[in-house]
Protein backbone atom coordinates (compact mmCIF):
# COMPACT_ATOMS: atom_id res chain seq x y z
CA UNK A 1 0.00 0.00 0.00
CA UNK A 2 1.47 3.31 -0.78
CA UNK A 3 1.95 6.18 1.60
CA UNK A 4 -0.76 8.29 2.39
CA UNK A 5 1.49 10.86 3.43
CA UNK A 6 1.37 14.47 1.56
CA UNK A 7 5.06 15.15 2.58
CA UNK A 8 6.19 14.13 -0.68
CA UNK A 9 4.49 16.86 -2.98
CA UNK A 10 2.69 16.45 -6.40
CA UNK A 11 5.00 17.28 -9.41
CA UNK A 12 5.82 20.83 -9.52
CA UNK A 13 5.76 23.07 -13.46
CA UNK A 14 9.42 23.19 -12.16
CA UNK A 15 10.13 19.81 -12.35
CA UNK A 16 7.60 19.48 -15.21
CA UNK A 17 10.06 21.72 -16.71
CA UNK A 18 13.15 20.06 -16.04
CA UNK A 19 11.61 16.63 -17.02
CA UNK A 20 10.94 17.85 -20.79
CA UNK A 21 14.24 19.85 -21.02
CA UNK A 22 15.63 15.86 -20.46
CA UNK A 23 13.30 14.66 -23.20
CA UNK A 24 13.87 17.73 -25.53
CA UNK A 25 17.65 17.47 -25.30
CA UNK A 26 17.35 13.65 -25.79
CA UNK A 27 15.21 14.05 -28.94
CA UNK A 28 17.20 16.65 -30.38
CA UNK A 29 20.41 14.83 -30.25
CA UNK A 30 18.44 12.08 -32.51
CA UNK A 31 18.01 15.23 -34.67
CA UNK A 32 13.85 15.75 -33.87
CA UNK A 33 13.49 19.14 -32.85
CA UNK A 34 9.38 18.96 -32.27
CA UNK A 35 8.72 17.34 -29.20
CA UNK A 36 5.69 17.40 -26.73
CA UNK A 37 5.01 16.21 -23.16
CA UNK A 38 2.30 15.29 -21.11
CA UNK A 39 3.09 15.21 -16.93
CA UNK A 40 0.68 13.49 -15.16
CA UNK A 41 0.94 12.22 -11.37
CA UNK A 42 -1.71 11.14 -9.19
CA UNK A 43 -2.13 9.93 -5.43
CA UNK A 44 -5.83 8.58 -3.80
CA UNK A 45 -6.73 6.83 -1.25
CA UNK A 46 -10.08 4.90 -0.39
CA UNK A 47 -11.84 3.64 2.61
CA UNK A 48 -14.31 0.57 1.64
CA UNK A 49 -17.18 -0.36 4.05
CA UNK A 50 -19.69 -2.99 3.78
CA UNK A 51 -22.37 -4.84 6.22
CA UNK A 52 -21.99 -1.86 8.44
CA UNK A 53 -17.84 -2.48 8.86
CA UNK A 54 -15.24 -0.98 7.35
CA UNK A 55 -13.19 -3.79 5.83
CA UNK A 56 -10.44 -2.19 3.24
CA UNK A 57 -8.46 0.96 3.07
CA UNK A 58 -6.04 1.16 -0.09
CA UNK A 59 -3.56 4.06 -1.43
CA UNK A 60 -1.65 4.43 -4.49
CA UNK A 61 0.37 7.14 -5.84
CA UNK A 62 1.57 6.72 -9.52
CA UNK A 63 3.08 9.34 -12.12
CA UNK A 64 3.99 8.96 -16.02
CA UNK A 65 5.97 11.17 -18.96
CA UNK A 66 4.56 10.84 -22.04
CA UNK A 67 6.60 11.65 -25.24
CA UNK A 68 4.89 12.64 -28.92
CA UNK A 69 7.93 14.01 -31.27
CA UNK A 70 6.92 15.12 -35.20
CA UNK A 71 9.05 14.17 -37.53
CA UNK A 72 8.54 14.43 -41.55
CA UNK A 73 4.66 14.71 -41.17
CA UNK A 74 4.59 12.04 -38.91
CA UNK A 75 3.93 11.26 -35.24
CA UNK A 76 4.03 8.76 -32.24
CA UNK A 77 4.30 8.71 -28.40
CA UNK A 78 5.79 7.19 -25.60
CA UNK A 79 5.23 6.75 -22.10
CA UNK A 80 7.60 5.94 -19.31
CA UNK A 81 6.60 5.76 -15.42
CA UNK A 82 10.50 6.13 -14.70
CA UNK A 83 11.58 9.80 -14.46
CA UNK A 84 15.71 9.16 -14.58
CA UNK A 85 17.34 10.62 -17.60
CA UNK A 86 18.03 7.50 -19.10
CA UNK A 87 14.38 5.76 -18.59
CA UNK A 88 13.26 9.53 -20.78
CA UNK A 89 15.94 9.06 -23.16
CA UNK A 90 14.54 5.54 -23.67
CA UNK A 91 10.69 6.91 -24.04
CA UNK A 92 11.91 9.44 -26.80
CA UNK A 93 14.42 6.90 -28.48
CA UNK A 94 10.71 4.74 -28.62
CA UNK A 95 8.84 7.42 -29.42
CA UNK A 96 10.84 8.18 -33.01
CA UNK A 97 11.36 4.83 -33.98
CA UNK A 98 7.63 4.60 -33.62
CA UNK A 99 6.94 7.83 -35.86
CA UNK A 100 9.63 6.50 -38.22
CA UNK A 101 7.44 3.28 -38.65
CA UNK A 102 4.36 4.74 -39.91
CA UNK A 103 3.69 6.70 -43.35
CA UNK A 104 3.61 10.07 -43.73
CA UNK A 105 0.18 12.02 -43.27
CA UNK A 106 -0.61 15.37 -44.18
CA UNK A 107 -3.14 15.93 -41.92
CA UNK A 108 -0.78 15.89 -38.74
CA UNK A 109 -0.51 19.16 -37.27
CA UNK A 110 2.28 20.98 -35.69
CA UNK A 111 2.48 21.29 -32.35
CA UNK A 112 0.49 24.12 -30.51
CA UNK A 113 1.67 27.38 -29.83
CA UNK A 114 1.59 28.97 -26.63
CA UNK A 115 -1.36 30.70 -25.11
CA UNK A 116 -2.32 32.43 -21.89
CA UNK A 117 -4.29 30.06 -19.66
CA UNK A 118 -5.56 30.99 -16.37
CA UNK A 119 -5.00 29.04 -13.36
CA UNK A 120 -7.83 27.61 -11.42
CA UNK A 121 -7.77 27.11 -7.91
CA UNK A 122 -8.93 23.83 -7.08
CA UNK A 123 -6.40 22.56 -4.21
CA UNK A 124 -8.11 22.08 -1.08
CA UNK A 125 -5.15 20.97 2.03
CA UNK A 126 -7.75 19.01 4.07
CA UNK A 127 -8.46 16.98 1.13
CA UNK A 128 -4.95 16.28 0.01
CA UNK A 129 -3.54 15.65 3.85
CA UNK A 130 -6.91 13.72 4.56
CA UNK A 131 -5.36 10.32 6.68
CA UNK A 132 -7.07 6.89 7.27
CA UNK A 133 -8.35 7.62 10.49
CA UNK A 134 -9.90 10.93 8.69
CA UNK A 135 -12.00 8.94 6.52
CA UNK A 136 -13.07 6.17 8.99
CA UNK A 137 -14.41 8.45 11.53
CA UNK A 138 -16.61 9.66 9.32
CA UNK A 139 -17.33 6.42 8.02
CA UNK A 140 -18.24 5.43 11.24
CA UNK A 141 -20.25 8.20 12.09
CA UNK A 142 -22.23 7.11 9.12
CA UNK A 143 -22.36 3.68 9.71
CA UNK A 144 -23.45 4.64 13.54
CA UNK A 145 -26.83 5.87 11.65
CA UNK A 146 -27.50 3.53 9.60
CA UNK A 147 -27.75 0.65 11.92
CA UNK A 148 -29.35 2.72 14.63
CA UNK A 149 -32.18 2.73 11.77
CA UNK A 150 -31.95 -1.15 11.68
CA UNK A 151 -30.05 -1.02 8.32
CA UNK A 152 -26.78 -2.33 6.46
CA UNK A 153 -24.44 0.31 5.32
CA UNK A 154 -21.98 0.10 2.37
CA UNK A 155 -20.39 1.89 0.24
CA UNK A 156 -16.65 4.08 -0.21
CA UNK A 157 -15.20 7.16 1.07
CA UNK A 158 -11.95 8.58 -1.01
CA UNK A 159 -9.88 11.16 -1.10
CA UNK A 160 -7.20 12.63 -3.33
CA UNK A 161 -5.02 14.72 -5.60
CA UNK A 162 -3.80 15.06 -9.07
CA UNK A 163 -1.74 16.87 -11.43
CA UNK A 164 -1.51 17.19 -15.31
CA UNK A 165 1.03 19.30 -17.34
CA UNK A 166 1.82 19.95 -21.39
CA UNK A 167 4.67 21.15 -22.42
CA UNK A 168 6.69 21.54 -25.85
CA UNK A 169 9.28 22.66 -27.63
CA UNK A 170 7.02 25.54 -28.99
CA UNK A 171 7.02 27.58 -25.98
CA UNK A 172 3.79 25.93 -24.30
CA UNK A 173 4.03 25.09 -20.36
CA UNK A 174 0.68 24.47 -18.68
CA UNK A 175 0.21 22.72 -15.57
CA UNK A 176 -2.30 22.11 -13.33
CA UNK A 177 -3.38 20.70 -9.59
CA UNK A 178 -6.41 19.94 -7.92
CA UNK A 179 -8.00 17.36 -5.40
CA UNK A 180 -10.97 15.44 -5.09
CA UNK A 181 -13.25 13.97 -2.01
CA UNK A 182 -16.33 11.66 -2.89
CA UNK A 183 -18.58 9.81 -0.36
CA UNK A 184 -20.57 7.16 -1.58
CA UNK A 185 -23.72 5.38 0.64
CA UNK A 186 -26.54 2.50 0.35
CA UNK A 187 -28.37 2.00 2.81
CA UNK A 188 -30.41 -1.41 3.01
CA UNK A 189 -33.36 -2.90 4.28
CA UNK A 190 -34.88 -6.42 4.21
CA UNK A 191 -36.63 -5.60 0.91
CA UNK A 192 -35.44 -2.42 -0.36
CA UNK A 193 -32.23 0.30 -0.35
CA UNK A 194 -31.73 4.07 -0.34
CA UNK A 195 -28.59 5.97 -2.03
CA UNK A 196 -26.84 9.29 -1.50
CA UNK A 197 -23.00 10.43 -2.87
CA UNK A 198 -21.30 13.80 -3.01
CA UNK A 199 -18.36 14.76 -4.19
CA UNK A 200 -16.12 18.01 -3.81
CA UNK A 201 -12.83 19.90 -4.07
CA UNK A 202 -12.69 20.06 -0.52
CA UNK A 203 -13.78 17.15 1.90
CA UNK A 204 -15.78 20.02 4.25
CA UNK A 205 -18.01 21.08 1.74
CA UNK A 206 -19.53 17.41 2.06
CA UNK A 207 -21.33 16.04 5.24
CA UNK A 208 -21.25 12.09 4.91
CA UNK A 209 -23.80 11.70 8.20
CA UNK A 210 -26.07 13.92 6.27
CA UNK A 211 -25.62 12.31 3.16
CA UNK A 212 -26.05 8.53 5.54
CA UNK A 213 -29.31 10.01 6.71
CA UNK A 214 -30.80 11.17 3.21
CA UNK A 215 -29.45 7.21 2.20
CA UNK A 216 -31.41 5.69 5.70
CA UNK A 217 -34.52 7.40 4.85
CA UNK A 218 -35.09 6.74 1.49
CA UNK A 219 -34.48 2.83 2.26
CA UNK A 220 -36.94 3.18 5.29
CA UNK A 221 -39.59 5.04 2.67
CA UNK A 222 -39.35 2.38 0.17
CA UNK A 223 -40.15 -0.41 2.20
CA UNK A 224 -42.79 -2.79 1.62
CA UNK A 225 -42.11 -1.68 -2.25
CA UNK A 226 -45.84 -1.89 -4.34
CA UNK A 227 -45.86 -2.80 -8.01
CA UNK A 228 -47.52 -0.03 -10.41
CA UNK A 229 -48.05 -1.12 -14.09
CA UNK A 230 -45.49 0.64 -17.00
CA UNK A 231 -46.31 3.26 -19.06
CA UNK A 232 -46.03 6.97 -19.35
CA UNK A 233 -45.66 8.93 -16.10
CA UNK A 234 -45.15 12.19 -14.84
CA UNK A 235 -41.48 11.87 -12.88
CA UNK A 236 -39.03 13.75 -11.05
CA UNK A 237 -35.54 12.86 -11.76
CA UNK A 238 -33.37 13.41 -8.59
CA UNK A 239 -30.01 15.36 -9.87
CA UNK A 240 -28.16 12.13 -10.44
CA UNK A 241 -30.85 10.41 -12.08
CA UNK A 242 -30.35 13.62 -14.45
CA UNK A 243 -26.99 13.66 -15.02
CA UNK A 244 -26.40 9.81 -15.11
CA UNK A 245 -29.36 10.39 -18.08
CA UNK A 246 -28.62 13.70 -20.03
CA UNK A 247 -25.16 12.52 -19.66
CA UNK A 248 -25.11 10.10 -22.32
CA UNK A 249 -25.39 12.72 -25.10
CA UNK A 250 -22.42 15.20 -24.65
CA UNK A 251 -20.28 12.96 -26.44
CA UNK A 252 -22.54 14.17 -29.43
CA UNK A 253 -21.40 17.37 -29.03
CA UNK A 254 -18.27 16.66 -30.95
CA UNK A 255 -16.83 18.39 -34.26
CA UNK A 256 -15.32 14.87 -35.12
CA UNK A 257 -18.83 13.37 -34.20
CA UNK A 258 -20.44 15.90 -36.48
CA UNK A 259 -18.27 14.91 -39.61
CA UNK A 260 -18.59 11.30 -39.02
CA UNK A 261 -22.30 11.92 -39.11
CA UNK A 262 -22.10 10.18 -35.74
CA UNK A 263 -23.83 12.60 -33.65
CA UNK A 264 -27.42 12.69 -33.33
CA UNK A 265 -27.20 16.73 -34.02
CA UNK A 266 -26.31 16.12 -37.52
CA UNK A 267 -28.07 18.52 -39.21
CA UNK A 268 -30.14 19.50 -36.21
CA UNK A 269 -27.21 21.67 -35.37
CA UNK A 270 -29.23 25.50 -34.63
CA UNK A 271 -32.44 23.79 -35.01
CA UNK A 272 -35.08 24.34 -32.19
CA UNK A 273 -34.34 20.77 -30.59
CA UNK A 274 -35.48 20.63 -27.01
CA UNK A 275 -37.47 22.90 -24.65
CA UNK A 276 -37.12 26.61 -24.26
CA UNK A 277 -36.44 26.38 -20.52
CA UNK A 278 -33.04 23.99 -21.65
CA UNK A 279 -29.63 26.18 -21.34
CA UNK A 280 -26.67 24.09 -21.23
CA UNK A 281 -23.21 25.31 -21.40
CA UNK A 282 -19.68 23.82 -20.83
CA UNK A 283 -17.61 25.54 -18.33
CA UNK A 284 -14.66 24.49 -16.80
CA UNK A 285 -14.20 27.73 -14.89
CA UNK A 286 -17.67 27.19 -13.11
CA UNK A 287 -17.42 27.46 -9.37
CA UNK A 288 -18.81 23.98 -8.81
CA UNK A 289 -16.95 22.14 -11.15
CA UNK A 290 -13.75 20.61 -11.66
CA UNK A 291 -11.19 19.65 -14.74
CA UNK A 292 -8.13 21.15 -16.32
CA UNK A 293 -8.25 24.72 -17.83
CA UNK A 294 -6.34 23.40 -20.62
CA UNK A 295 -6.68 20.08 -23.16
CA UNK A 296 -4.98 17.26 -24.27
CA UNK A 297 -3.06 19.54 -26.71
CA UNK A 298 -2.51 22.54 -24.17
CA UNK A 299 -5.03 24.85 -25.75
CA UNK A 300 -6.92 27.18 -23.45
CA UNK A 301 -10.83 25.03 -22.79
CA UNK A 302 -13.75 27.92 -23.68
CA UNK A 303 -16.80 28.48 -22.40
CA UNK A 304 -19.22 26.69 -24.99
CA UNK A 305 -22.80 27.32 -25.14
CA UNK A 306 -24.16 24.11 -25.91
CA UNK A 307 -28.06 24.37 -25.77
CA UNK A 308 -29.47 27.92 -25.78
CA UNK A 309 -33.48 28.14 -25.14
CA UNK A 310 -33.64 24.49 -26.65
CA UNK A 311 -31.46 25.54 -29.68
CA UNK A 312 -27.94 23.30 -29.88
CA UNK A 313 -25.84 25.94 -30.86
CA UNK A 314 -22.05 24.97 -30.53
CA UNK A 315 -19.77 21.76 -30.60
CA UNK A 316 -15.92 20.90 -28.81
CA UNK A 317 -13.38 21.23 -31.20
CA UNK A 318 -9.84 19.97 -31.09
CA UNK A 319 -7.35 21.70 -33.35
CA UNK A 320 -7.79 18.67 -36.11
CA UNK A 321 -11.92 19.26 -36.29
CA UNK A 322 -11.02 23.26 -35.81
CA UNK A 323 -8.83 23.48 -39.14
CA UNK A 324 -11.22 21.58 -40.74
CA UNK A 325 -14.22 23.53 -40.25
CA UNK A 326 -12.20 26.61 -41.05
CA UNK A 327 -12.50 27.74 -37.28
CA UNK A 328 -10.77 28.47 -34.03
CA UNK A 329 -10.45 25.18 -31.29
CA UNK A 330 -12.02 25.38 -28.36
CA UNK A 331 -9.77 23.39 -25.93
CA UNK A 332 -11.56 20.26 -25.80
CA UNK A 333 -9.46 17.92 -27.88
CA UNK A 334 -7.75 14.75 -26.02
CA UNK A 335 -3.83 13.79 -26.25
CA UNK A 336 -2.89 12.95 -29.87
CA UNK A 337 -3.25 10.96 -31.54
CA UNK A 338 -6.50 9.61 -31.02
CA UNK A 339 -9.34 8.90 -32.79
CA UNK A 340 -11.58 10.39 -30.78
CA UNK A 341 -11.51 14.23 -31.36
CA UNK A 342 -12.74 16.18 -28.11
CA UNK A 343 -15.91 16.41 -25.99
CA UNK A 344 -17.02 18.55 -23.67
CA UNK A 345 -16.03 17.67 -20.21
CA UNK A 346 -17.26 20.21 -17.85
CA UNK A 347 -21.37 20.15 -18.33
CA UNK A 348 -23.48 22.78 -16.59
CA UNK A 349 -27.44 22.80 -17.12
CA UNK A 350 -29.05 25.91 -15.60
CA UNK A 351 -31.44 25.45 -13.27
CA UNK A 352 -35.06 27.07 -12.11
CA UNK A 353 -36.60 27.69 -8.76
CA UNK A 354 -38.85 24.99 -7.94
CA UNK A 355 -37.52 22.51 -4.95
CA UNK A 356 -37.83 19.09 -5.16
CA UNK A 357 -40.45 19.43 -2.57
CA UNK A 358 -42.42 21.70 -4.20
CA UNK A 359 -41.96 19.70 -7.58
CA UNK A 360 -43.66 16.57 -5.71
CA UNK A 361 -46.33 18.58 -4.56
CA UNK A 362 -47.25 19.75 -7.52
CA UNK A 363 -48.39 15.99 -8.78
CA UNK A 364 -51.37 14.23 -8.65
CA UNK A 365 -49.78 10.45 -9.76
CA UNK A 366 -46.48 10.31 -10.54
CA UNK A 367 -42.91 8.94 -9.42
CA UNK A 368 -39.87 9.99 -7.76
CA UNK A 369 -36.91 8.69 -9.28
CA UNK A 370 -33.25 8.90 -7.38
CA UNK A 371 -31.21 7.10 -9.51
CA UNK A 372 -30.89 5.30 -12.97
CA UNK A 373 -27.85 2.63 -13.67
CA UNK A 374 -27.34 -0.36 -16.42
CA UNK A 375 -27.94 2.44 -19.15
CA UNK A 376 -27.40 1.33 -22.84
CA UNK A 377 -28.32 3.16 -26.15
CA UNK A 378 -31.25 1.83 -28.18
CA UNK A 379 -31.48 4.40 -31.14
CA UNK A 380 -28.25 7.10 -31.55
CA UNK A 381 -29.81 9.39 -33.86
CA UNK A 382 -33.19 9.88 -31.58
CA UNK A 383 -30.96 9.45 -28.45
CA UNK A 384 -32.92 6.47 -27.23
CA UNK A 385 -31.49 5.07 -23.71
CA UNK A 386 -32.44 2.10 -21.86
CA UNK A 387 -32.07 1.75 -18.42
CA UNK A 388 -33.39 0.78 -15.02
CA UNK A 389 -34.48 2.77 -11.56
CA UNK A 390 -32.64 2.23 -8.29
CA UNK A 391 -32.31 2.78 -4.96
CA UNK A 392 -35.11 4.69 -4.30
CA UNK A 393 -38.19 5.13 -6.38
CA UNK A 394 -41.51 6.46 -4.73
CA UNK A 395 -45.09 6.61 -5.90
CA UNK A 396 -46.06 10.33 -5.55
CA UNK A 397 -49.93 10.77 -4.56
CA UNK A 398 -51.79 13.38 -4.19
CA UNK A 399 -48.78 15.55 -4.42
CA UNK A 400 -47.18 13.39 -1.45
CA UNK A 401 -44.47 10.54 -1.57
CA UNK A 402 -46.91 7.40 -0.17
CA UNK A 403 -45.03 4.55 -1.05
CA UNK A 404 -41.53 2.73 -2.48
CA UNK A 405 -42.46 1.24 -5.93
CA UNK A 406 -40.59 -1.53 -7.51
CA UNK A 407 -37.98 -0.91 -9.86
CA UNK A 408 -38.27 -0.28 -13.31
CA UNK A 409 -36.81 -0.74 -16.91
CA UNK A 410 -37.18 1.98 -18.77
CA UNK A 411 -36.84 3.31 -23.00
CA UNK A 412 -36.78 7.26 -23.10
CA UNK A 413 -35.82 9.47 -25.88
CA UNK A 414 -33.38 12.04 -24.51
CA UNK A 415 -34.61 14.42 -26.88
CA UNK A 416 -38.09 13.92 -25.76
CA UNK A 417 -37.07 14.22 -22.47
CA UNK A 418 -35.44 17.70 -22.75
CA UNK A 419 -38.96 18.74 -24.77
CA UNK A 420 -41.12 17.43 -21.82
CA UNK A 421 -39.40 19.44 -18.67
CA UNK A 422 -42.28 21.27 -16.67
CA UNK A 423 -39.67 22.23 -13.42
CA UNK A 424 -36.01 22.72 -12.39
CA UNK A 425 -34.43 23.20 -9.18
CA UNK A 426 -32.00 25.20 -8.65
CA UNK A 427 -28.48 23.57 -9.97
CA UNK A 428 -25.71 22.04 -7.68
CA UNK A 429 -23.09 19.56 -8.29
CA UNK A 430 -24.22 16.15 -8.45
CA UNK A 431 -22.47 12.57 -8.80
CA UNK A 432 -23.72 9.64 -10.66
CA UNK A 433 -22.46 6.09 -11.68
CA UNK A 434 -22.77 5.93 -15.10
CA UNK A 435 -21.53 9.10 -16.26
CA UNK A 436 -19.04 11.74 -14.46
CA UNK A 437 -20.08 14.96 -12.24
CA UNK A 438 -21.98 17.54 -13.61
CA UNK A 439 -23.79 20.79 -11.99
CA UNK A 440 -27.46 20.05 -12.82
CA UNK A 441 -30.61 20.33 -11.24
CA UNK A 442 -33.50 17.95 -10.52
CA UNK A 443 -36.27 17.89 -13.04
CA UNK A 444 -39.67 17.70 -13.08
CA UNK A 445 -40.80 15.95 -16.48
CA UNK A 446 -44.08 14.42 -18.00
CA UNK A 447 -44.87 11.60 -20.03
CA UNK A 448 -41.06 9.35 -18.87
CA UNK A 449 -41.36 5.95 -20.50
CA UNK A 450 -41.31 3.19 -18.22
CA UNK A 451 -41.38 -0.44 -20.07
CA UNK A 452 -41.17 -3.18 -17.43
CA UNK A 453 -41.54 -3.20 -13.60
CA UNK A 454 -39.15 -5.73 -12.07
CA UNK A 455 -39.62 -7.96 -9.18
CA UNK A 456 -37.45 -6.37 -6.56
Amino acid sequence: MADESSAAPMLSLERCRELFGIAQQAAQSFGVSDVEALVAAHRDALTRFANNTIHQNVAEQAQWLSIRVLLDHRTARATTNRFDAGSIRNAVEQAIALAKSVAPDSDVLPLTEPSAIPRLERFNQATAEATPGDRARAVTEAIRLVEGAGQTAAGIYSTGQTMEAILNSRGVAAWHQETLAQFSITSMADDSSGWAKASAVARQDFDPVALARSASEKARLSRSPREVPPGRYTVVLEPAAVLDLVGQMFGDFSATALNDKRSFLTDRLGAKLFGENIHISDDVAHPLQAGVPFDGEGVRRRKLTLVEAGVPREVAYARASAQRAGVQPTGHGFPLPNEIGEAPLNIVIAGGDTSVEQMIASIDRGILVTRLWYIREVDPYEKIMTGMTRDGTFLIESGRVVAGLRNFRFNQSIIELLNNVDALSPSRRASGEETFDMVVPAMKVRDFHFTEVTRF
